[in-house]
């Protein structure tokens, strides 16, 4: 699985007119589940998601994790992450799980991004979306489970 992370003020998604999901101070994820991912995969990217440090503490270190400033994350199903443009001028997509594989380990990520405390929001999967943000920072990280073995 692959996500970037991205520390908000506030951050919108809407499908069809209508807003599936809505935070204010958070985080915005963006999620690809690659076709040799598992569950346990899924479940190490919800820890990491919630505990890493990606908030400045009162000193202006990032020291504080999501759950250290309330837990909210909003979340969408984002494949092209996983985009190859190595080669030519459009990127491939091999690397992506199908929607009927992605979809369950997509779900349980949000089952333990929960679990861990953070108070979850999502977009709709597979579908079309308009996500509205105000980054903070900017501060973005990539996180790979498994690590970084992808091209």
């Amino acid at each position: 699985m692959r996500a970037l992370l991205q520390r908000v003020r506030s951050a919108e998604v809407t499908t069809g007119g209508k807003t599936t999901g809505k935070i204010g101070s958070g985080l915005l994820v963006y999620v690809a589940v690659a076709a040799d991912d598992s569950r346990c995969d899924a479940e190490r990217l919800a820890e990491k998601v919630a505990n890493l440090r990606i908030f400045a503490d009162d000193a202006g270190k990032l020291n504080r994790s999501v759950l250290d400033e309330g837990g909210q994350v909003l979340v969408i199903s984002n494949f092209t992450l996983l985009a190859d443009a190595r080669k030519g001028r459009r990127p491939a997509f091999a690397a992506a799980a199908s929607g009927g594989a992605a979809e369950p380990l997509h779900e349980a990520f949000l089952h333990h991004l929960n679990q861990q405390g953070c108070r979850v929001e999502t977009g709709a999967f597979g579908a079309h979306m308009e996500i509205n943000s105000l980054a903070d920072g900017p501060v973005n990280v990539i996180v790979d489970f498994p690590p970084a073995t992808r091209s």
